[in-house]
């Protein structure tokens, strides 16, 4: 077998161009996991039983079902009840609310792992109960997960790839097209294998400097 990867070269704007729109669902998914992961843990540590109750159902129904299975039922099921939404939209939904689901159970144990003594604290000074979960609870807490955190969403951005299953625009969509194109799967894939592991590179990298601005406090 003889490689040519001049043909990859030769479409290098066209997979740069789907690098980047992996990259945006990507960090689309992840910000919309984040809010899903810290209102979850927010309704969970409510006093209210229904709420609870909705979210423990909502996490053990995204993390025993596949991924596939969600992002189709989002594309192709909701239509029939009048909620249209294009490929793009159904990717950074689904990833969120896959990415959501994992979040709030790595955030709630972080959340868990602070001392009672500091809400008791915070209740003290008379705080509201929101402001002791928003002031003293969640950014601790964040601290202590963000590394399970971090590998998590790294894992999200890997699972853009499923996105190409409904035709969004992302790099696997834009391999499939050139493979199609040229017939040189070899050298398409290897091509993209790289620029995913580029890319999760670049994210733990960024994720990396987050940590540092954001969670790089004395905690005594």
């Amino acid at each position: 077998m003889t490689l040519d990867f001049g043909v990859v070269w030769a479409r290098w704007p066209e997979l740069l161009m789907g690098l980047g729109g992996t990259l945006f669902l990507a960090l689309s998914g992840m910000i919309l996991a984040l809010i899903i992961g810290v209102l979850g843990v927010a309704i969970r540590r409510s006093h209210s039983r229904i709420g609870s109750a909705l979210v423990i159902a909502f996490v053990e129904l995204i993390r025993n079902t596949p991924f596939l299975v969600q992002i189709f039922f989002i594309f192709f099921a909701l239509p029939l009840a009048g909620i249209r939404l294009n490929p793009t939209v159904t990717a950074i939904i689904a990833l969120g609310v896959n990415g959501g689901a994992y979040a709030i159970e790595i955030i709630r144990g972080g959340v868990e792992s602070i001392p009672k003594g500091q809400t008791e604290a915070g209740l003290a000074l008379g705080l509201k109960p929101g402001e002791i979960f928003r002031k003293i609870i969640l950014k601790p807490a964040l601290r202590a997960v963000f590394p399970s955190l971090s590998s998590q969403f790294i894992l999200l951005t890997l699972t853009t790839s499923i996105a190409t299953s409904i035709s969004a625009y992302e790099l696997t969509s834009v391999a499939q097209r050139i493979d199609g194109d040229t017939f040189r799967s070899f050298e398409v894939y290897f091509t993209i294998t790289a620029m995913y592991l580029a890319l999760s590179w670049f994210i733990m990298s960024l994720f990396a400097l987050i940590s540092r601005a954001a969670f790089t406090y004395p905690t005594r």
